[in-house]
């Protein structure tokens, strides 16, 4: 009996060769999480600066995602999966080389520039190789290893800052990336004959790229400038806003399909799903960034401990992803992200009530609580994002949904290491200055509970 849906050699074998390539991308953003402490040490540069080489990173993966549609339409996708890889690679190796906190942030960027396209080009390519019959099974081949990053992340990023210097966090990616270029070169198929000139929005791109980061450097630099109201704070935050602005009326009035469309805020359910990601995104990436910092510095744990103990978080998740992903055909996704909100606000709060002698195993637990609840809350706001949205305009909401979230993550880590830093010169211990920046992130989950209501009650219709 022929099985149309099965998955063939040749199918598998390519998922294994795009999965290679992009593991070093997903596992790089929890190894340096635990990094960030050493890095700020070694290189003499306090915590609101250093923040920068993992909001540096983001926001150029921000950047690069929606370049990704166009360039694979330009020059297919086997060869920009080989260019990204390839800048990727290159990037990691001048962040092992850097000499300066300055000179790692810029390399992170160039980093962060190739990796951006990796994983959206991952989906694309093997969407197109699986056709419609094979999408899910295909895409679930990746799903559940992409998931053990947040896991396998911050125990390998420990492991090595503890027994190696801090340069191997980014060389470990070089015999990666060599092996899976070799492969793609001799597997990946050409798809040349695929491929179609598109528009892409150079406009949106030169507006959207200077507001994102003049918003999160002027954000950045608010615990330098001794707070918020200084003239290094407030005048990139200033153009950042108006550049922001410009881009919305650019968008607006485009004929091209423009980077982020923000006419499909318009409808009900995409905008409640991009406030809901925005929020889920600080909470997740500032949460990754605060809390390796919390085990090392308020509770004097080494990098390889502090992996470890984050490890729960990375469990939960991805049994929640789980949870969520058999639910999601029968309960409505406002019901599963309020779940997962309340669980992972409730989870949240021992870290801000937190002192000397509270038990690693209350945290533990705590977290992966947490997980848990944000595995729960993801799944239903992705498939939110397209619940109402026209077909045609899947691919630009699929390209704002990512942009959205790694734009909440990038303003989340700026705002958080400001608020830790002036905490840690203040507070009477580092413990009660963590506590005081956890409260924030609990605020920032419950500010999450409002997009939360406006999302459909019932599960989509199948008909």
């Amino acid at each position: 009996m022929n099985d149309d849906t099965a998955l063939t050699p040749e199918l598998m074998r390519l998922a294994g060769v795009l999965l290679l390539g992009a593991i070093a991308a997903i596992l790089d953003t929890t190894i340096v999480a635990v990094a960030i402490d050493r890095l700020g040490a070694e290189l003499g540069t306090t915590i609101s600066t250093i923040q920068w080489v993992s909001t540096g990173y983001l926001l150029a993966l921000t950047v690069a995602i929606p370049l990704t549609g166009w360039a694979v339409g330009r020059f297919g996708g086997r060869r920009m999966w080989l260019l990204s890889l390839t800048g990727f690679l290159g990037g990691s190796v001048l962040c092992g080389f850097a000499w300066s906190a300055e000179s790692l942030i810029l390399f992170r960027v160039v980093q962060g520039l190739g990796g951006g396209m990796l994983l959206p080009l991952m989906q694309s390519i093997l969407a197109q190789a699986a056709g419609p019959k094979r999408i899910g099974r295909a895409m679930g081949i990746v799903a559940i290893p992409a998931q053990l990053g947040p896991i396998l992340g911050p125990v390998i990023g420990g492991l090595i800052i503890d027994g190696a210097s801090w340069r191997w966090i980014f060389f470990v990616n070089v015999p990666v990336c060599l092996v899976a270029l070799a492969l793609a070169w001799r597997w990946m198929p050409d798809d040349k004959d695929e491929r179609h000139a598109t528009r892409l929005d150079f406009a949106g791109l030169a507006l959207l790229s200077p507001a994102l980061a003049g918003i999160v450097y002027g954000l950045s630099r608010a615990g330098d400038a001794g707070g918020f109201g200084a003239s290094q704070v407030l005048v990139p935050l200033g153009l950042g806003l108006v550049l922001l602005t410009v881009f919305v009326v650019h968008a607006l009035r485009t004929t091209a399909v423009p980077i982020i469309d923000v006419r499909l805020l318009r409808v009900r359910s995409f905008a409640a799903a991009s406030g809901l990601m925005f929020a889920l995104g600080g909470s997740l990436f500032g949460a990754m960034f605060l809390l390796p910092l919390f085990e090392q510095i308020a509770r004097d744990r080494s990098a390889l401990e502090a992996g470890l103990l984050l490890a729960p978080q990375g469990a939960g998740t991805m049994i929640g992803l789980v949870v969520a992903g058999r639910l999601s055909d029968r309960v409505g996704p406002r019901v599963l992200v309020l779940v997962g909100l309340v669980l992972g606000t409730l989870s949240t709060i021992p870290y801000a009530l937190v002192d000397a002698g509270t038990s690693e195993v209350l945290l533990g637990s705590a977290l992966f609580v947490r997980g848990v609840g944000l595995g729960l809350a993801i799944v239903p706001v992705m498939s939110s994002f397209y619940a109402d949205v026209p077909r045609a305009a899947i691919p630009g909401a699929t390209a704002s949904m990512r942009i959205i979230q790694q734009i909440g993550g990038s303003l989340g880590t700026a705002v958080l290491a400001v608020i830790l830093q002036h905490a840690l010169t203040d507070a009477a211990s580092p413990t009660d200055a963590f506590g005081t920046t956890f409260w924030w992130t609990v605020g920032l989950a419950g500010v999450a509970l409002v997009p939360a209501l406006l999302l459909p009650g019932r599960r989509p219709s199948t008909e």
